[in-house]
């Protein structure tokens, strides 16, 4: 057989053994963190899943209708960005890839040519001329000599072979998982496309629903009960963590002392100030914090002081809302909360970041709702806040 033709049988085979095979995987401590990522943002989709859940069998009222809103914005904004986390992966994996197939193509290259050199060996010294060879070795000594080169010969072939062999299956499997990826890839910007085609949608209800509450008198002053109770329930939980013995695990100077001197829960500017306050169609309403709109390069809440966390969840008309229990009866309270960066037991100090501001149970978008409690009394916090 021919040199071209036996290379055209061994790729042909090649060819076959490459369509049957796969690759194997290892994974990175990057990949690794990535993993744990997504596992978190799962169970956050899953939590806020039966949340909507809860919400669909309650009484259909102003407050429940926002916080079904918020809890299928937060829905589609952890599912977005588990769509986007899984995208960063594959991006990350499709780029290792590519930088992976030129040295596999540059390997095979150089196995290709040492398998032409042993086919072309092969062919100067098929079988018959072996056997030639063999049979006219003037003595046993070049007789043993011609039978060693031979077989040194037939095991370089075979090595050569098998380098050839792996070299291509792996290319076959690097283009596949290629494409492949490519495909995945496209999938999932079409996947995000739509969920941010969803989370608009849910925007504009958000709107919509406002705009009905501030022009429709009815459905105003309904809201304002509706908050007024929720401030008393509010009230009952804050009496219960009274009632507790606290006790913090470290010494922290007296939140008294810190009057007018305690940083910030976050930047930005108060939209909506303590005490009573007139909204449409001339109501008066009594508000127990302030409302602050961070600015949007920075949506971080923190601590205004050292403290354990006694509450960590979902509270209707506050959205998610944090209480910081910071000791001789003063706490702090952090509402409409897109994120917890802490939860219920968890001790903080002064400035540390617990939370990331969002619009959950929110009338003015995204803020930070913002109190300070004295045995359950409100304080105005602008007069413990420091000055800026």
């Amino acid at each position: 057989m021919s040199p071209s033709k036996t290379m055209a049988v061994l790729v042909f085979g090649l060819a076959v053994f490459v369509s049957v095979s796969g690759p194997g995987r290892g994974q990175s401590p990057q990949a690794a963190e990535t993993e744990k990522r997504l596992a978190k943002i799962k169970t956050d989709i899953e939590s806020l899943k039966a949340k909507i859940s809860e919400e669909d069998k309650k009484e259909k009222t102003t407050l429940s209708a926002l916080d079904r809103i918020g809890f299928t914005k937060s829905l589609l904004r952890n599912e977005l960005a588990l769509l986007e986390a899984d995208l960063g992966r594959n991006r990350v994996e499709l780029a290792a890839i590519k930088t992976n197939i030129p040295r596999l193509q540059a390997d095979l290259g150089r196995e290709k040519d040492a398998l032409a050199k042993v086919l072309v060996t092969l062919y100067k010294y098929g079988r018959a001329d072996a056997v030639r060879t063999l049979l006219s070795a003037p003595d046993l000594r070049s007789l043993v000599r011609e039978a060693k080169n031979l077989a040194v010969l037939a095991s370089a072939e075979n090595a050569v072979i098998a380098a050839y062999v792996k070299g291509l299956t792996e290319l076959g499997r690097e283009a596949d998982k290629l494409k492949a990826k490519e495909r995945d890839i496209q999938s999932l910007i079409r996947q995000s496309t739509a969920k941010r085609t969803a989370l608009e949608a849910e925007e504009k209800k958000n709107r919509v629903l406002m705009d009905q509450i501030t022009s429709n008198r009815k459905t105003y002053e309904q809201t304002l009960e509706e908050l007024a109770l929720r401030a008393r329930e509010l009230q009952q939980l804050l009496e219960r963590f009274e009632s507790r013995e606290s006790a913090l695990p470290f010494p922290l100077i007296p939140f008294a002392e810190k009057r007018g001197k305690l940083p910030w829960p976050a930047g930005g500017k108060v939209q909506q100030a303590f005490g009573l306050q007139r909204g449409p169609f001339n109501t008066a309403t009594m508000n127990n914090g302030i409302e602050i709109v961070p600015p949007s390069g920075d949506m971080t809440v923190h601590a205004v002081h050292g403290g354990k966390v006694v509450f960590s969840d979902h509270f209707q008309g506050y959205g998610q809302l944090l209480i910081i229990d910071h000791g001789l009866s003063y706490y702090s309270l952090y509402g409409h909360c897109a994120e917890f960066l802490v939860r219920t037991g968890d001790f903080v100090m002064a400035g540390q970041p617990v939370a990331v501001a969002g619009d959950t149970g929110s009338m003015v978008g995204v803020s930070v709702y913002f109190e300070i409690r004295y045995k359950t009394k409100p304080l105005d916090p602008l007069q413990w806040l420091s000055r800026r």
